[in-house]
């Protein structure tokens, strides 16, 4: 058994249809699901090159995979839906959105929830700016700045100025308060040295994508809760979260046989190349590919998309990805719970496989849940 109990989330798409979403919020509510974050994009991580019936049945019901709803008047509508289950935002950037603007959408929302939602905030992917004439360029500084500004929206009233180089406010003013005064806690997803560092000095939680071992789980959320010592905060009000694909089912061996379709080598396709390296492979976009967060879609030809799908093998997967029954999944996580994670958001891709997989996701995600309570 865990030594504390691990709280369990869905990650879910912003996609039509509409009813399906409020029937998946009603769905997660009523199984216990502790949180439900929803994503914040423009695009999809799977072309459309790869949106067909050979690949996924998904296709019978959206035809095409880059349909998402905006996540601020998503979330809104949701609320109602909601019960005592925290909805937030996994992940926003503040790029495409001002940080004034972020913190204003999430303490709105704080009036439509029972309980204060999560704003879930990065750097940013390629795939949500570029495309669309923004830059993605020292986005890790622009972040640092953009933490600061939403810490100070929670916390002022009345007029107050930020000198940055990225944003600057002269007599800005955010005098909404959360409904119960409560602030929207901030999970940072963080990777690298830098990110850990602003995790530990602007975040409420860490919120990472990578499926790590225990001790590298461990080691993170160490060092980030060393530098929330450092900037005079409280290292253990931190929360130690985890944000991954997870190819869950009925058992193990329905969950590799999940691994043997075409579609599943999308996810390892989008890990950063530095997951590839600890098994002696290279990335087949490249050496220097950050995963998910450097993938644009849209940007490869369907043969180089196939011949990047054709190096990642079924083994390789089952090596480097989130599988197996609600048992098997429920013993990793409390792994990582030896090494602080308390909360867990899992975006169910083996969703891809089939209706019939599809169907059995909420009673496996009651029974993982269960066990790590």
């Amino acid at each position: 058994m865990a030594s504390h109990p691990i709280l369990v989330g869905i990650n879910p798409p912003a996609k039509p249809p509409l009813s399906q979403l409020r029937l998946l919020t009603r769905a997660s509510r009523l199984i216990g699901m502790d949180t439900m974050m929803i994503w914040d994009h423009f695009q999809d991580f799977i072309p459309q090159a790869l949106w067909t019936e050979e690949n996924t049945w998904l296709v019978e019901q959206l035809k095409y995979p880059h349909e998402h709803y905006d996540y601020q008047v998503l979330l809104g509508h949701l609320a109602a839906y909601a019960g005592n289950m925290r909805l937030g935002v996994g992940v926003t950037e503040p790029i495409r959105r001002h940080p004034v603007l972020i913190a204003q959408a999430m303490m709105t929302l704080s009036h439509m929830t029972k309980r204060p939602p999560i704003l879930g905030i990065g750097a940013g992917e390629r795939e949500n700016t570029e495309p669309y004439g923004l830059s993605i360029n020292r986005s890790v500084g622009r972040l640092e700045e953009a933490l600061q500004i939403i810490r100070r929206c929670y916390t002022s009233r009345g007029p107050f100025s930020f000198e940055g180089e990225f944003f600057q406010l002269d007599g800005a003013v955010m005098d909404l308060v959360p409904e119960d005064g409560k602030a929207p806690p901030i999970w940072v997803a963080a990777h690298g040295p830098r990110m850990l560092r602003l995790t530990g000095q602007y975040g409420d939680g860490w919120y990472p994508t990578i499926p790590y071992s225990r001790d590298e789980y461990g080691d993170r959320l160490s060092t980030i809760r060393n530098h929330a010592q450092e900037a005079g905060r409280d290292p253990s009000g931190i929360v130690g979260s985890l944000s991954v694909p997870a190819f869950i089912a009925s058992s193990d061996k329905e969950a590799r046989d999940i691994l043997e379709l075409r579609a599943s080598r999308i996810v390892g396709l989008t890990f950063p190349a530095e997951v590839f390296e600890r098994h002696g492979l290279t990335h087949p976009l490249g050496s220097q590919f950050k995963g998910f967060a450097d993938f644009i879609p849209e940007s490869y030809s369907e043969e180089e998309l196939d011949h990047a799908l054709d190096q990642i093998t079924p083994e390789f997967l089952a090596q480097t990805v989130i599988w197996g029954s609600p048992d098997t999944l429920a013993e990793y996580f409390r792994q990582l719970g030896e090494g602080g994670l308390r909360h867990v958001v899992l975006t169910p891709v083996s969703a891809l496989a089939s209706k019939k997989v599809m169907n059995m996701l909420p009673l496996a995600l009651r029974r993982l849940r269960r066990s790590l309570q």
